[in-house]
């Protein structure tokens, strides 16, 4: 199955990075159309993210779930085959070799794409040496985007700043999904590999997550509708 976004809004992801489903119901009303994906992270899962995310994909949405899987191997397999049952789109695993090989054995024929985090974007050469790794973060992303092709993973999640390095090595079936994305002249807020939407995709990523310049602006319609138009500029 192929999951290559088709327009400028479909590869746009919105994070529903907030307190509550409620919260989380109101962005999506006032930017439907606006946006390809919504992303449910850690932070609304645990407040009733996880039946919001089956509703969300029950009405039609495109339905990210962030659970970013790492556990033994059993468990990442069986966690997998239950989420693969639950209408999504996309679904994250740390991009470890075995816990991805996991996650494929649990896939059977859904269509669910997995998506290996290979180095988060909040992360930089000094974070990944304290981390215990020899390399530079880029140097580590590449190895994993091997590694996610290697276990047949539907796609991978890495900076923007990396993407334009990875399609060789990847092919391009592969989708790549870019986080740290932020319009000229907003935050980074804690972000550290960033590029802004039209440098993303001009580098290469079929999706971009932007999240806080969008659900933090005053007409968050608008933000989304911006974000799109310089995607589609970028194509």
């Amino acid at each position: 199955m192929s999951f290559q976004p088709q327009t400028a809004t479909d590869r746009l992801i919105l994070p529903l990075d907030v307190p509550t489903v409620e919260e989380a119901r109101a962005i999506v009303a006032e930017t439907k159309g606006a946006v390809g994906v919504y992303k449910v992270g850690m932070q609304l899962q645990f407040a009733g993210g996880l039946p919001f995310a089956e509703e969300l994909a029950r009405e039609g949405h495109k339905v990210f779930l962030d659970v970013k899987l790492l556990d033994i191997d059993n468990t990442v397999e069986q966690a997998v085959r239950n989420i693969a049952k639950m209408g999504m789109t996309f679904v994250t695993i740390h991009a470890y070799p075995k816990t991805m090989r996991a996650a494929v054995a649990g896939l059977g024929g859904a269509g669910l794409c997995l998506l290996g985090v290979t180095v988060l974007t909040s992360m930089d050469d000094e974070d990944v040496k304290a981390a215990g790794y020899a390399g530079s973060a880029a140097e580590l992303v590449k190895s994993r985007a091997v590694a996610a092709r290697a276990a047949g993973m539907g796609g991978i999640v890495c900076s923007p700043q990396e993407v334009g390095d990875l399609r060789d090595l990847v092919g391009p079936d592969l989708v790549l999904v870019t986080p740290g994305v932020r319009p000229a002249g907003s935050s980074a807020d804690d972000q550290k590999r960033v590029m802004t939407p039209g440098d993303a995709i001009r580098a290469g990523a079929d999706y971009l997550v932007c999240g806080r310049p969008i659900t933090g602006a005053a007409d968050r319609r608008a933000a989304a509708e911006a974000v799109v138009e310089e995607i589609a500029a970028a194509l």
